[in-house]
């Protein structure tokens, strides 16, 4: 099925978008909306940013093949913060224009949850630890681990942060083998290079995206933010769609998208892609 968007009907005009035939069947061709409501912030390269309500803009969307995102996590976040062994808190201004609450995950990120799995073939969530159980029950459940902790909890350090897993292992489903569902630390940690409350590591977010995706597939993230997601799915050859109702995050994200992918891949790219590789021509017909 070529990405397309359905028949809208956006300030009184009616406009079919239609994704032209693909001889070849190797890749998806597709075409975005550029509709007066719904025009592309950014769009290069295979990745679309649009600046809007998730709610609005996903029921639009057609062809998507997986869905990684990494939403708020409804703990009250008003600023990037992160507690030290010494006892200090690093902290700089910066956070949401809503509320980061658990109402907010129940009554607009669980019932976005719920729409993608009704849509895509794969959904992979990293919803935080205090608000998980506030999820639908996933199909599996991964995590990534760090012996060190990513932050403290009411038992001390936090060692894991969990995955949730919907739908269908795209791997599986091709016949091309087991993966791990879960990874361990992930070096190096840059979140805190990107000016967001709650930025996830470049590395963490590369895997996942492979780990939930095949190469050429449309990878859609809801929960933008600064675009982690957008520029992983571009370093590891996946198009990607994100959403995002803060502006500022937009921009951000843009920025980052703009600055393309670097011929010489970062190491863990190049040692996850032959990793998967390896698997590949290790398995039996």
């Amino acid at each position: 099925m070529a990405f397309e968007l359905n028949s809208l009907d956006f300030a009184g005009t009616e406009r079919e978008i239609r994704a032209p035939p693909n001889p070849s069947g190797t890749f998806k061709q597709f075409s975005f909306a550029k509709l007066s409501s719904l025009k592309p912030y950014f769009q290069e390269d295979g990745i679309t940013i649009y600046h809007g309500d998730c709610r609005d803009v996903l029921p639009e969307l057609v062809g998507v093949d997986s869905v990684v995102t990494d939403p708020p996590y409804g703990v009250f976040l008003t600023e990037k913060r992160a507690k030290q062994r010494g006892g200090g808190v690093f902290s700089r201004p910066g956070g949401y224009s809503f509320e980061d609450t658990p109402a907010y995950i129940a009554d607009v990120v669980v019932p976005v949850i719920i729409d993608c799995r009704a849509r895509v073939r794969s959904v992979c969530v990293t919803p935080g630890t205090r608000n998980l159980w506030a999820y639908p029950p996933a199909d599996d459940m991964g995590c990534f681990f760090s012996a060190a902790g990513t932050g403290m909890g009411k038992w001390g350090f936090t060692c894991s942060q969990p995955i949730l897993f919907y739908g269908a292992d795209p791997y599986l489903q091709k016949s091309l083998g087991s993966r791990p569902n879960s990874c361990g630390q992930t070096y190096p940690n840059d979140a805190n290079s990107y000016d967001h409350p709650c930025a996830k590591p470049m590395p963490m977010m590369s895997w996942l995206v492979r780990r939930a995706s095949l190469e050429g597939e449309l990878v859609l993230d809801p929960f933008m933010g600064s675009g982690t997601t957008l520029q992983a799915a571009k370093n590891a050859f996946r198009r990607a769609i994100g959403i995002e109702i803060e502006e500022k995050y937009c921009e951000i994200a843009a920025n980052r998208l703009r600055q393309g992918v670097l011929d010489l891949q970062p190491a863990y790219l190049t040692a996850m892609r032959d990793a998967d590789e390896y698997v590949e021509s290790t398995l039996i017909d």
